[in-house]
């Protein structure tokens, strides 16, 4: 029987490559960004399904980019819209860090908080047959860049998500997996990942959803 995992996520999860300026509008191959490299690494019992929206937070919207980008809303679609799946993967928190949110590092996992609160919801547990949740740490921002001028306090602020999403997660019984132990921002911009990051970070959600 074949299992559906669901990437829900931001820009490194849809696979955008450090970029040199602003406004680029890029994106790695399937088969280099991550969840393409976790698919070849399950192999064909495994399908996957990439839900990922650059600048989705966890639960704001973006004065520049749209309410859509609020993912609350983004998660509501996505289970309604897919399935059933087996495993949801999350993995955000990185644009919330932004200067303009104003937010703190704790209020960034409350709206994390709020995400596995409807992914655990019995209507959606339900209209799924049950699924899974891994949680996934993004690694640390960089304040330099192509993008510096938005990061200001962002360093300190996702220097702190390793450990708080670790404790989300045990909280709610979900699994964890800390990104900024295997991967790093790139100094291009501060906030996304290499093609060389994208391999590894994907062979990593493999193993840990092939032995969790």
């Amino acid at each position: 029987m074949v299992k559906t995992v669901m990437t829900f996520g931001d820009s490194n999860t849809y696979g955008t490559p450090p970029a040199q300026a602003r406004g680029e509008n890029r994106r790695f191959d399937p088969d280099v960004r991550w969840p393409g490299v976790m698919a070849g690494a399950l192999g064909p019992d495994w399908q996957v399904i990439e839900e990922a929206l650059p600048g989705r937070t966890t639960s704001l919207a973006d004065p520049v980019m749209g309410v859509h980008m609020d993912g609350h809303l983004g998660l509501r679609i996505a289970l309604e819209s897919h399935g059933p799946i087996d495993v949801l993967t999350i993995m955000l928190g990185t644009n919330d860090a932004q200067t303009h949110h104003g937010q703190t590092a704790d209020q960034i996992v409350a709206g994390l908080a709020g995400l596995l609160a409807i992914a655990r919801s019995e209507p959606y547990q339900l209209r799924h047959g049950g699924f899974d949740i891994l949680l996934i740490a993004p690694p640390p921002i960089l304040e330099q860049g192509t993008y510096r001028d938005t990061l200001m306090g962002a360093a300190e602020k996702s220097g702190m998500f390793a450990s708080l999403m670790a404790g989300l997660a045990s909280h709610w019984g979900a699994d964890f997996l800390d990104a900024g132990a295997l991967v790093g921002s790139s100094p291009i911009d501060g906030l996304h990942l290499s093609a060389q990051d994208h391999a590894v970070l994907g062979q990593a959600v493999a193993q840990k959803l092939l032995d969790p």
